[in-house]
């Protein structure tokens, strides 16, 4: 411990470690170049837990990005985890939602360690208040929440024959009395620290609107910044940020560990490390260098002068693309299509570890009339047969006498309708 009263944790979340949505395999591990990116910043992170002598661990859920990893990520995310164990470090494991299956009763990403009773290692699976005795009889307690899924919370607190919880408000105030009933329980001489897996009020997304599985449970801000909590250690959004910065309690996301796509081509990585004491913590935010680059350039071209030169200035010098994961979107007018050398434009940025050309050629169609028909003179189901013809669409005789009736109002009344 620093002092009486306090614990040095380490925060983490959202490590992802089976992305492997880029590049090739290594030949002497046989894992894909992305998982060891990865497995990098995560050998950094148990690094330095063990090399500080932290007093505890909180990792905040989303181990994976797969709910049902393949045996040789586990193999890998094992190796790591039982070094934190094997040094004695208590180490909190949160469920998030890509750990959880959707199918209730079956086992979550890292059931292994809850079911072998891996030594220092906590599986935190269900809303619940750990004091000193199940924390390793360190003065401080946790308050953990896990993914909660929309369909789990109505089944677990929904009656029989009672109303579905519909309307978002009503299953989010549902999960608010769960916390302040634990906070009602909480022993108010120890620090306590809230460990979730959710979306907050106010937070600043990242790209992992495009990895993210299910509907957010989103928690009042008010919530996770009450004073009773002394750091309160979340996970889910990839973006890292304190959401209540200067203040207490810090209300930390750290990010997720390496960048997962475009999304985060600009943020920076971190881990954290928190002392924290009751009325009182103070944070460090821990860098994790190395992180992989992602180039993002788009650009427009309107000229036929040197379109492939064109698209090589939108880019970095070639040194600069060393190692990086290069997406480089052009805008064209079609005709220009020929002009464009892609084999040139890979040359220049072989050194890439991968390089995306996203081709988006305008295609301009235009409906145009007959020389003796005005538009004004035509119906709309003359001017939807004008649309289809210009547009090359295959329109069938079902097609077209059902748009006939959509716009002369006679559809028929719905089977559905009472």
């Amino acid at each position: 411990m620093t002092k009486t009263g306090s614990i040095r944790l380490l925060h983490f979340a959202d490590a992802h470690i089976d992305m492997a949505n880029y590049g090739r395999h290594d030949p002497a591990s046989g894992l894909p170049l992305r998982v060891l990116d990865f497995l990098k910043s995560l050998d950094t992170i148990i690094d330095s837990a063990i090399d500080e002598r932290v007093d505890l661990v909180i990792f905040a859920g989303d181990a994976y990005k797969d709910r049902s990893p393949a045996p040789t990520f586990q193999r890998e995310w094992g190796r790591r985890l039982m070094r934190l164990s094997q040094a004695k470090i208590p180490t909190l494991l949160l469920i998030g939602n890509h750990d959880l299956s959707p199918a209730i009763g079956r086992a979550h990403a890292v059931q292994e360690f809850h079911t072998l009773q891996v030594p220092f290692v906590r599986v935190l699976q269900q809303p619940e208040l750990l004091g000193p005795s199940k924390l390793w009889d360190m003065p401080v307690q946790v308050m953990a929440l896990p993914w909660i899924s929309r369909s789990a919370l109505m089944a677990s607190l929904v009656p029989l024959g009672g109303s579905s919880l519909d309307v978002p408000s009503e299953w989010e105030s549902r999960v608010a009395d769960v916390v302040n009933a634990m906070l009602d329980e909480a022993d108010p001489s120890l620090p306590l620290v809230l460990t979730a897996h959710a979306s907050v009020e106010g937070a600043t997304y990242g790209s992992e609107r495009a990895v993210m599985l299910g509907r957010d449970l989103v928690l009042p801000a008010s919530l996770v910044k009450s004073p009773k909590f002394d750091y309160v250690a979340l996970g889910h959004i990839h973006k890292p940020q304190d959401l209540n910065a200067g203040a207490h309690p810090p209300v930390v996301y750290p990010g997720s560990i390496e960048r997962v796509d475009f999304g985060e081509a600009d943020d920076q990585k971190f881990f954290v490390i928190a002392e924290v004491g009751r009325g009182a913590s103070k944070v460090s935010w821990r860098p994790l260098t190395g992180i992989r680059p992602f180039v993002d350039r788009h650009v427009v071209i309107d000229s036929d002068v040197e379109v492939t030169n064109q698209i090589q200035a939108a880019l970095p010098a070639p040194e600069a693309l060393a190692g990086a994961i290069v997406r480089m979107s052009v805008e064209y007018p079609r005709e220009l299509d020929p002009l464009i050398d892609e084999p040139a434009l890979r040359e220049y940025a072989a050194k890439a570890f991968e390089f995306h050309l996203v081709k988006r050629p305008h295609i301009e169609r235009r409906a145009r009339l007959a020389p003796d028909q005005v538009i004004g003179s035509l119906g709309a189901m003359e001017l939807l047969e004008v649309y289809w013809r210009s547009s090359n669409a295959s329109v069938d005789d079902e097609l077209r006498e059902l748009a006939r009736q959509l716009l002369s109002g006679d559809m028929p009344p719905s089977s559905h309708e009472t």
